[in-house]
């Protein structure tokens, strides 16, 4: 994430921005306990990714993962290094959730865009090559 709280800070009831396998959530501190708070989920900022994390942009993997966000209400424990408190209010966990839904669709889809123009021109290249 892009900033880290001082974990001293975090305190149970606290909202914070919690990042799970991929995705990004904001949620609430139900329980702290060493190095880990329990939170639950109350919104999504980014979902999660699909496909072999260890494999990323590779189709050709033994198991392709199907990652769901979490859900409205679910509790998660997190590593305190990857919560940071929160700010502002919090948005419908319905609305963010297609929000990060639709961005997470327009990021592959763009990225599939690059990735034909990219394969027309080294195609073209190739046979400029021979």
């Amino acid at each position: 994430m892009d900033q880290r709280n001082d974990f001293s800070q975090i305190q149970v009831g606290d909202l914070v921005k919690a990042e799970v396998r991929s995705g990004q959530y904001i949620g609430e501190v139900m329980e702290l306990g060493g190095p880990r708070a329990l939170v639950k989920v109350l919104a999504v900022m980014k979902h999660p990714e699909q496909g072999d994390l260890h494999n990323p942009y590779n189709p050709d993997v033994p198991m392709f993962h199907e990652r769901r966000a979490l859900s409205y209400t679910e509790k998660t424990t997190v590593p305190l290094r990857d919560i940071v408190r929160y700010e502002g209010s919090v948005p419908d966990y319905v609305e963010s959730l297609r929000a990060a839904a639709a961005a997470e669709i327009a990021a592959l889809d763009r990225l599939q865009r690059w990735a034909a123009k990219g394969l027309e021109q080294m195609l073209q290249l190739q046979k400029e090559y021979k």
